[in-house]
């Protein structure tokens, strides 16, 4: 392998695993006297991979879905989360369908 093969070889490499990286989500802890409960939500988010490699909307998913939930109620943050994800597969791309569930809480003087 000469050195240009072994260049463009580590640089695949690079974008492969640049493209594998996600934010995590938020998850705080709370005293109780720093909010009120407005309710329990819960929202879903898909992302795919196609070929099993190119990510579409998946490395967000988990942020997307507890955003919407949190958004659903109004609310500032989610307390008590739970995550499950299920997965489906269609010839070219694996599909993984997650829903964030969770009460919503509303920040006591947020500013």
């Amino acid at each position: 392998m000469n050195y240009l093969s072994k260049m463009v070889a580590v640089a695949m490499f690079g974008l492969v695993l640049a493209g594998c990286t996600g934010a995590p989500m938020k998850t705080q802890h709370y005293d109780s006297s720093q909010y009120t409960v407005l309710g329990h939500s819960e929202a879903t988010a898909t992302g795919m991979l196609l070929f099993g490699c190119i990510p579409i909307k998946h490395n967000n998913r988990f942020i997307r879905a507890q955003d919407a939930a949190i958004k659903a109620k109004g609310g500032d943050a989610m307390i008590n989360t739970q995550v499950q994800e299920n997965w489906f597969w269609a010839y070219v791309l694996t599909g993984y369908t997650t829903k964030v569930s969770g009460d919503v809480i509303k920040l006591n003087n947020v500013q």
